[in-house]
């Protein structure tokens, strides 16, 4: 089957399959919220990305073999809410950005700043530091070697925008300049994006709407 990164709560998950790291991705909770499991193919070692709802169907995805670490994309609760229970069951370290740590009522085990390189097995995940959604929002970059990087954004980079500053303009203007100068000027069109919410897309197709979303201011 072909990825199309889109998945329903209550639904299948979905897998992108690639050379050296497989993708899985699910939504759980009442707010739609994507998780994604990463597992590197050479050592069969897993990381999750946002424990944020719905243990049960977190640990089923994981499976008998278990995650090595977590990482919290950013404070906001519902990316969290089966945190406790996710890490209670599989002994994993957690991770989150440093400005944020303080907000996950679950002890962060590693505080990431920018650049630092989280990984998962022989795979090397780059950390980039968004403010803006809120003070320490993490995204992690992962450069395919053998193809296009792939990018898990949390709520700082969605189809159709950046994530939400509640109408602060300072705010705005830092969010929008972190994703363009970290995330846009870095990598190609061709960098798949994975958000904290709803579908997938890629910077190619957003690239172009970047001038409306400075017009707009949101």
């Amino acid at each position: 089957m072909t990825y199309s990164g889109r998945v329903t709560v209550g639904g299948p998950a979905d897998v992108h399959e690639l050379k050296d790291l497989m993708i899985t991705k699910v939504a759980v909770g009442p707010m739609d919220n994507n998780a994604y499991l990463l597992r590197c193919r050479a050592t069969d070692e897993q990381l999750l990305i946002d424990a944020a709802d719905d243990a049960h169907t977190l640990l089923g995805t994981i499976g008998d073999d278990g995650i090595a670490s977590v990482v919290t994309t950013h404070r906001h609760g519902d990316h969290w809410q089966a945190l406790a229970e996710v890490v209670a069951a599989t002994g994993a370290r957690t991770h989150a950005g440093r400005d944020d740590a303080e907000g996950i009522p679950v002890p962060t085990d590693v505080l990431l700043d920018d650049g630092d390189t989280v990984r998962v097995g022989q795979v090397e995940l780059t950390a980039r530091h968004l403010v803006g959604h809120t003070p320490g929002s993490i995204a992690l970059v992962y450069d395919d070697p053998h193809g296009h990087p792939h990018v898990f954004t949390g709520d700082c980079l969605f189809p159709g925008g950046v994530g939400n500053t509640r109408r602060d303009p300072e705010a705005f203007a830092r969010l929008i300049h972190d994703v363009e100068t970290r995330i846009f000027d870095v990598l190609p069109d061709e960098t798949w994006v994975y958000p904290g919410h709803g579908d997938d897309t890629t910077l190619g197709a957003e690239r172009p709407h970047l001038p409306e979303w400075h017009a707009r201011g949101w």
